[in-house]
């Protein structure tokens, strides 16, 4: 595929997958856990909703709940209806505890207590079908096929209220169904009861809760398990408690002891369940605040998450390590502000499936990017090798600086030219393949010569090489390692020189001439051919010191001597004209360098 078409590839890639989980909810157990940690954060519970516990407590000091009177009940409510001021009484009494079937003689005074408040809810319970049916609108759910009512006396008297709570695939609470049908009449849910209820003796309009196609909504819970003000009710009823303390409250009764198997999984519960009671306050609160929230459109939130998928991706591609990863953070953690805001306005979105695969494409672009920047690199050491010296080459490997500035800059660089002398008649004596194969020695020699102290072959000019040391890369001591170059250049040329006349019959020798000073270096050429290399005065006078070398003389200028005098031996060669330069050049013949 085309190198520039790929990245838009992917980034379709990307977008595709976003769109395909946030449509099918595939990862809706692990969105839940995200949600429950950042939708279900505690709010703050209302004060004035309190819970009377049947508790441990109570369980030891009265005994297990089915071996009690009713009468217990109807104790409880005159006890808190004990003042005769209304603001001394609760608002509201709800109980959460299922009154199917009459008992003894309490069942008749817990309904004349009920009757007598005028302020009393109960809970009937729903009888679900365990297959799904298909309704009307297209919709598969499960019916209700029947209702256990409190007993008859205790209807007649009290408004009642389902309070089945609905749980998620993972068996946690976190949405109710507020209304439901069965034989032709609606029922409303417990906590739904409580707030109607709540508004007609307050004598303030109800709020309106928005719900789903399912008709269900969201539960934004207020507090965690334990959150709310719970008292046993054996304290309330052996006159430990005040029953003062729950003047205006809403007070709701209900199960409050693990065995009596009234406990849920909740989000932000950890592994702490709540009970039913509990559940029941975090509603009631959420209907007095109206903070029900329910699930947003799910395919316009794909085409959403997916496109702002594909834009990332394609800028993951095109940006730096620490830029991309800024802009995944930013933009998951947009998507989380944004997400909570509207969670909290109403309507809740799934939160990991755009992070997730932002994080994938960031990881991926990561990836992509290192290995087209290392077959990048590779390809630049690749090509240093062939005129760099191979620790400089390690060196620039080790760094990662494969910066080189395009066009010139000026630099103070060494400037090494070596030729070979007597070459050319050489050359006319002998075949044409022992020419090169002579040629390819000595060039073999000066190249090797020149690496060995750290310099740069800039290039080949028939016999003739170039070097310069200090470009493209900084090199320390660089204008001794240009002489030591030139020095190894003229002792490996007397040992080659040996060899070859034996060989061939022939011998050729080098002169070197060295020259300092500053010089532009970089790319010269055109668009489709380049060289890099150095230009100027220095580079121009190095060749002029060459070209008046004699066979195995090293000449350097006096620019030169001044940098290296203490560590070099020379013969004082004098000022020569140099071809180009009006003024000579004092030079000097190195015999001698001290490593």
């Amino acid at each position: 595929m085309n190198k520039k078409l790929l990245p838009i590839f992917e980034a379709l890639i990307a977008g595709l997958l976003v769109f395909s989980l946030t449509a099918t909810s595939f990862l809706a157990v692990f969105d839940y856990i995200l949600r429950d940690k950042l939708y279900q954060m505690p709010r703050g519970i209302d004060s004035k909703i309190k819970i009377i516990g049947i508790d441990e407590k109570t369980l030891e000091e009265y005994g297990p709940v089915g071996t009690w009177s009713r009468s217990r009940y109807a104790e409880l409510i005159k006890k808190l209806n004990a003042n005769e001021n209304d603001y001394a009484k609760p608002v509201l009494i709800g109980f959460d505890i299922q009154f199917s079937g009459e008992v003894d003689e309490g069942d008749t005074l817990f309904a004349e207590a009920a009757k007598e408040s005028g302020n009393v809810v109960v809970v009937d319970q729903l009888i679900y079908g365990e297959r799904l049916i298909e309704t009307a609108d297209g919709l598969r759910t499960n019916p209700v096929e029947g209702i256990v009512f409190p007993y008859e006396k205790l209807k007649e008297v009290t408004v009642a209220g389902y309070s089945n709570v609905a749980q998620d695939s993972d068996g946690t609470v976190r949405r109710i169904i507020p209304l439901e049908g069965y034989d032709g009449k609606m029922y409303d849910m417990f906590s739904k009861v409580l707030y109607k209820r709540y508004c007609e003796l307050m004598k303030v309009t109800e709020n309106y809760i928005p719900t789903d196609e399912y008709g269900r909504s969201i539960i934004n819970y207020s507090g965690r398990p334990g959150d709310y003000e719970c008292v046993s009710l054996c304290d309330v009823l052996e006159d430990r408690i005040d029953p003062l303390a729950f003047a205006g409250s809403i007070v709701l009764v209900g199960a409050y002891a693990p065995g009596m198997q009234d406990n849920f999984k909740v989000p932000g519960g950890g592994s702490k369940q709540m009970y039913g009671v509990e559940i029941h306050a975090n509603i009631l609160q959420s209907y007095m605040q109206r903070r029900f929230s329910v699930s947003g459109n799910t395919l316009f939130y794909a085409i959403i998450t997916a496109i702002i998928a594909i834009v990332l991706h394609l800028m993951f591609r095109k940006l730096k390590i620490w830029q991309s990863l800024i802009l995944l953070v930013a933009a998951v953690g947009a998507e989380i502000l944004i997400c909570v805001n509207l969670n909290n306005k109403g309507h809740t979105y799934s939160l990991i499936y755009l992070p997730l695969v932002l994080t994938i494409s960031f990881i991926y672009s990561l990836a992509a990017n290192y290995l087209i920047e290392k077959k990048r690199k590779q390809k630049v050491l690749n090509a240093f090798r062939k005129y760099v010296a191979p620790q400089v080459v390690e060196e620039i490997a080790k760094q990662g600086d494969f910066t080189i500035k395009l066009g010139g800059e000026n630099r103070d660089i060494a400037v090494l030219f070596v030729d070979i002398r007597g070459f050319t008649t050489m050359s006319e004596a002998l075949e044409p393949e022992k020419v090169v194969e002579i040629l390819n020695e000595y060039l073999s020699l000066t190249t090797q010569s020149i690496f060995n102290n750290s310099g740069t072959l800039d290039k080949f000019v028939g016999d003739a090489t170039m070097a310069v040391f200090n470009s493209p890369f900084d090199l320390p001591d660089y204008e001794f390692k240009a002489v030591c170059a030139a020095m190894d250049i003229v002792k490996g040329g007397e040992k080659l020189e040996k060899v070859l006349f034996e060989k061939y019959g022939r011998s050729v020798g080098f002169g070197v001439g060295v020259n300092v000073g500053p010089a532009v270096v970089g790319n010269v050429g055109c668009d489709f051919r380049m060289d890099f290399t150095a230009i100027g005065d220095t580079v121009n006078t190095a060749a002029r010191l060459e070209a008046n070398a004699k066979k195995g003389q090293v000449l350097i200028s006096d620019v030169l001597y001044e940098r290296v005098k203490d560590r070099v031996e020379v013969n004082e060669i004098g000022q020569i004209p140099l071809k180009g330069k009006s003024n000579g050049v004092m030079v000097y013949e190195v015999t001698k360098v001290d490593r």
